[in-house]
């Protein structure tokens, strides 16, 4: 199969939301959900998804081409949701490792502050005269 987003730039794909159509580059900016009315890509799918599942199934009519640009919008707007949590979901983890790292990083000078407090007057002295 060729590639749905060459598909959708050769046939220029519209999407039509309650703010108008959008091409496939401007799926890329819209949220995954709105509280706000606002077009996003569920709402987007689930219209697709049920305009799909309206159409007549037959399996001895070949699907007529408005079947298929419903499948391909689905399939875009699918493809960019998936990639959109999987995104959320490494940016996540990035942020969870570098917050355990930070504490991390703050328990070792605490522990490096409490042994050096615990250094003689001398001791501290001359580390300080090394300096």
């Amino acid at each position: 199969m060729s590639n749905i987003f060459e598909i959708a730039a050769r046939s220029k794909v519209r999407f039509t939301t309650s703010k108008g159509l959008l091409t496939v580059e401007d799926l890329w900016d819209l949220p995954l959900t709105s509280t706000t009315n606002r077009p996003n890509l569920d709402d987007i799918a689930r219209e697709l998804h049920n305009a799909s599942q309206a159409t007549t199934v037959s399996f001895v009519n070949k699907s007529t081409a408005s079947d298929t640009t419903a499948k391909l919008k689905f399939d875009i707007v699918k493809h960019i949701i998936d990639t959109k949590l999987s995104e959320a979901d490494t940016s996540r983890l990035a942020r969870e490792r570098k917050e355990k790292r930070d504490q991390i990083m703050e328990l070792i000078n605490r522990k490096e502050n409490e042994k050096l407090s615990d250094s003689s007057i001398d001791d501290l002295r001359k580390m300080l005269d090394s300096l």
